[in-house]
């Protein structure tokens, strides 16, 4: 019996050291064959798509902190396994990436392991990287190697036990990242694969529009189903389903100014997004906004029918009629004392100035981390080229008390033809001191 159990329990560390070395050495073999295919380009012209690729992967947003200097590192990116730091990747050649070729960047970027062999958190968006081209990664490479060298040592990553074991990410690896250069679909246009590119790759939008299981893992680069912002408590949503921010039926023109000014004739964005639109997006040249609009118009969509799949808490308490009129009074009390004059008193707001709220989806939705931050802490959208003065939304968690907002929210929610549920005082409450950011 003895010699069984001990077999068995060989069995088994054979096969968790198997999927250990698999998870490490994952893609080694695929990226040093690919690496000999390259061959070299122009210099000026690889370093300025390589300054236009880094604005489309926001590298700037996450490698730099508030007010610190570029791309020197040091953000911290919060989340349920802790804080990860961001690394300074200028050319310095002590703390930053002046010793690494354009194969190790390219390997950090296709494969998720650093110059040194060690395995980099997924928090670095590689499972969407690893679509980029060997090209655009020597140029990005080229771009950076080209910024002025800033001596700043990265700083550990605060992380809670055990995710702050690096070694373990073998077996995160080996369960959920593959390593993929983007092959286009022969069944689309050139534009529809450019804009998957680029929402897929360097965009790497499935990083905040997905949801996460508990090892930090979503459905992969394609998954736009939605998902809470960990810590920070907004909630970026689903561009698939048709009750969230499916774009599918929108006017092709509104999607492509909402993506590079932020703003469109009915909707603005705000929170992390106004972030992305003006770091990233509005840099991006009017073929390849096009292109990643095509690219989102045309995605599946999710239907009514999947709604009652979703957690049932998310829906709002269920009320009488008596006390939904109630609700309703009072909202419409509040909503004309402190919102009318911007949105009006029928909710169509002013076009490209004040967001509509009838008919708006966004405001709808049964997660409502979004409108309750934004009447609390107010917001802008982003100052882009194409709206460098933007109308902003001054904060009412000052003026009114956390019921009050939820009658005046759950009033827009249910007028001029919406339909949603209810919010509770005790809900706005958790965001009332939620951080900015």
């Amino acid at each position: 019996m003895k010699r069984i159990f001990y077999s068995l329990i060989l069995l088994v560390l054979l096969a968790v050291g198997s999927l250990a070395g698999y998870g490490y050495f994952l893609g080694d073999t695929a990226t040093a064959q690919y690496v000999q295919d390259i061959s070299p380009q122009n210099g000026s012209e690889q370093v300025l798509r390589g300054a236009y690729l880094a604005r489309a992967g926001n590298c700037m947003g996450c490698h730099t902190p508030r007010g610190g200097q570029a791309y020197a590192g040091g953000r911290v990116i919060q989340s349920e396994f802790g804080n990860f730091i961001s690394p300074n990747i200028t050319p310095d050649a002590t703390t930053g990436i002046g010793r690494w070729s354009a194969d190790d960047f390219w390997r950090a970027l296709h494969n998720g392991k650093s110059k040194d062999g060690s395995l980099l958190y997924p928090a670095f968006p590689y499972a969407n990287y690893t679509h980029v081209t060997r090209a655009d990664s020597d140029a990005l490479f080229a771009y950076l190697k080209t910024l002025t060298a800033v001596a700043k040592a990265n700083q550990p990553h605060d992380l809670r036990f055990p995710y702050s074991q690096r070694s373990l990410l073998a077996f995160w690896r080996a369960l959920y990242f593959r390593p993929a250069v983007y092959q286009a679909d022969q069944q689309h246009l050139a534009e529809w694969n450019r804009g998957a590119y680029l929402v897929n790759g360097l965009g790497h939008c499935s990083a905040c529009h997905s949801s996460r299981n508990a090892l930090g893992a979503n459905g992969g680069s394609q998954d736009l189903s939605g998902g809470e912002l960990a810590m920070i408590n907004w909630y970026a949503p689903s561009l698939v389903d048709q009750e969230e921010a499916s774009l599918a039926h929108w006017q092709a023109a509104q999607v492509q100014a909402l993506l590079k000014t932020g703003i469109s004739q009915n909707t603005a964005v705000s929170g992390a997004m106004a972030e992305v639109v003006s770091g990233s997006l509005q840099y991006l040249s009017d073929t390849d906004i096009r292109a990643m609009s095509n690219y989102l118009q045309t995605l599946p969509q999710v239907t009514k029918a999947t709604a009652d799949m979703l957690d049932k808490t998310l829906q709002g308490p269920v009320v009488g009629k008596e006390e939904m009129a109630r609700i309703m009074v009072q909202g419409a009390s509040l909503y004309k004392t402190h919102c009318s004059d911007c949105h009006g008193a029928d909710g169509r707001g002013a076009a490209a100035i004040y967001p509509a709220l009838k008919g708006n989806q966004t405001l709808q939705m049964q997660h409502v981390a979004n409108p309750v931050r934004l009447i609390l802490a107010g917001g802008f959208p982003p100052a882009t080229a194409g709206n460098p003065r933007p109308y902003g939304m001054p904060p009412f968690g000052p003026v009114l008390s956390d019921g009050e907002v939820a009658l005046v929210l759950s009033y827009v929610r249910n007028a001029w033809g919406n339909q949603a549920g209810v919010v509770t005082a005790a809900e706005v409450n958790r965001y009332r001191t939620a951080p900015l950011d």
